[in-house]
């Protein structure tokens, strides 16, 4: 009997040594899971920040998709994977907060499950109109809007969205009534505008710039806080007066709970390196991705600001999505 708890003892050491030695940390190839499909968003920013962590741990890091569920899927994948720091996570505003109100349940608690590592990029949407549809400013638009409640319809890329959610914040402070049309993403709602199906929408600036420059939709504002040094030209909607609407398309590197402190705070350091490398942020700029590259606690007082950002939006317009 001693002999086999001798034995055992010395397996069990074994198998933690050296994996999850923080001082080890990492002693194979990790896995960046992205909840989203390839050529995605999500999934363009896994994949510049797999590269970045690669050459700095000196380890591959192999970024994974796994899609569906509204983001949920690949999210939950990282939360319950164990927390020895080889399965990490890109997550975004749905799965991480959102969903939380959206649907009456989800097979994680993104508060009690996942650790935040670091809000990396933010990215700036844009309000648009189409052409033919006069306003030039938020003021002559909330001012049209009024004249003919009801008249006008925005697009969104799906029920829930940010998309979705920043007009809906937009029409209940301006104190007006737009008519919601949701597509299945960006293209499609652009389409729509070009095509006058439909008449503004917010979208990410990357998806409407183009149309923009050729003069087939104009810009009334960003919607982020603060005008993105990416987007200089364009005053925020905040700026005009709309001071609190703050929507930004942010995402954030999530680890499983319970990784060990020195873990953690080894591959937040490694993140913000790299996110911070001037080649990496020459990368993102191209894609409209602004560096956050925030501390783990600011990126949990950034989820609660969301939280009861949108909470009232969702619940007043009772927004649920199963």
């Amino acid at each position: 009997m001693k002999t086999f708890v001798r034995l055992a003892t010395l397996a069990l050491a074994v198998g933690l040594s050296p994996a999850t030695h923080a001082d080890d940390w990492p002693a194979r190839p990790v896995t960046l899971i992205t909840p989203f499909a390839p050529a995605s968003t999500p999934d363009t920013f896994a994949r510049i920040l797999a590269e970045g962590l690669s050459k700095r741990l000196g380890k591959a890091v192999v970024v994974k998709n796994e899609g569906g569920g509204a983001g949920m899927i690949g999210t939950h994948t990282v939360a319950k994977a164990a927390p020895d720091g080889y399965t990490i996570g890109i997550s975004v505003a749905g799965p991480l907060v959102n969903n939380r109100m959206l649907y009456k349940s989800m097979p994680y608690d993104p508060v009690r499950d996942l650790m935040p590592i670091s809000v990396a990029i933010n990215q700036t949407s844009l309000l648009v109109v189409r052409s033919g549809l006069g306003a030039r400013t938020l003021a002559e638009l909330v001012a049209e809007l009024k004249r003919q409640p009801g008249k006008y319809n925005y697009a969104s890329i799906g029920n829930g969205s940010l998309s979705h959610l920043t007009m809906e914040l937009l029409a209940a402070r301006s104190g007006t009534r737009i008519v919601h049309v949701p597509y299945p993403g960006s293209s499609q709602a652009v389409m729509a505008m070009i095509s006058s199906d439909v008449d503004m929408a917010v979208l990410p600036a990357l998806a409407v710039l183009p149309q923009v420059k050729a003069g087939k939709l104009r810009v009334i504002g960003a919607s982020t806080a603060k005008r993105s040094a990416l987007l200089p030209d364009y005053p925020t909607l905040s700026e005009q007066g709309m001071t609190d609407i703050d929507a930004g398309a942010w995402m954030g590197v999530v680890a499983p709970a319970g990784l060990p402190a020195p873990i953690a705070r080894r591959l937040h350091d490694e993140v913000v390196a790299v996110l911070n490398d001037p080649a990496t942020r020459t990368v993102l700029s191209q894609q409209m991705m602004d560096v956050v590259a925030s501390t783990p606690e600011e990126f949990k007082a950034w989820m609660d600001k969301e939280y009861a950002r949108w909470k009232p939006v969702i619940e007043a317009n009772r927004i649920v999505l199963d």
